[in-house]
């Protein structure tokens, strides 16, 4: 029997292991996108003064808005923390995509 490029023989076997090894990763990610969806991540500006709570999924949650941080004389410092709040959460999200998704995966959601 010929063999091409070492695919000849017993590779069937190696191609099976492949296969079952692309199966458990695709497990692996569907279970770890399904926990992020369910996490919640908060995210805060000014010392807390602002916080944004997300899904692992990018949804908003929650927004809690300290009353001292409206000032009707300064709308945009309180857009700036609310725009500061959003970052940090995203930021947030990212890292726990990093870590539950396995093989750099993170990206895919």
């Amino acid at each position: 029997m010929a063999k091409f490029n070492g695919f000849g023989g017993g590779g069937g076997m190696n191609m099976q292991a492949m296969m079952r090894q692309a199966q458990k990763m695709q497990e692996q990610m569907a279970k770890a996108q399904e926990e992020l969806k369910e996490t919640e991540i908060t995210g805060s500006a000014g010392g807390g003064m602002v916080n944004i709570t997300l899904t692992g999924g990018r949804e908003v949650v929650s927004v809690e808005i300290d009353p001292e941080a409206i000032d009707p004389d300064d709308v945009e410092m309180l857009e700036d923390l609310v725009a500061a709040a959003i970052g940090d959460a995203l930021t947030k999200v990212a890292e726990k995509e990093k870590e539950l998704m396995p093989y750099g995966a993170a990206g895919m959601l």
